[in-house]
């Protein structure tokens, strides 16, 4: 994600590790949810596209959808909504059958 206008890093990192990390972290759908801010495109000079990635590894899917109907987890979000305009990735695991 990249932060918008008029945001910066700094603040937004302070919210994260006070706030979102904490509470996301605390969810009992939720295994781990890390931050990373990028800081290179690997072999180029150039800009990484985005700013930061959060991996968020969801557990139970279905009680994670629960959780985050919640009224404070509804007051993160929106938070969090003043921050960026994220894109929500899903994904799957691939794994070698060795």
């Amino acid at each position: 994600m990249n932060l918008k206008p008029g945001k910066t890093a700094s603040d937004y990192e302070r919210w994260a590790v006070t706030t979102d990390l904490p509470t996301v972290n605390a969810l009992k759908s939720v295994d781990s949810f890390t931050l990373f801010q990028s800081t290179g495109v690997l072999g180029s000079d150039a800009k990484p596209p985005y700013d930061f990635i959060e991996i968020i590894d969801v557990a139970d899917m279905d009680l994670f959808g629960q959780e985050v109907s919640t009224e404070a987890m509804a007051r993160i979000a929106g938070e969090f909504q003043d921050w960026a305009d994220p894109v929500f990735i899903l994904t799957r695991p691939i794994e070698s059958a060795a």
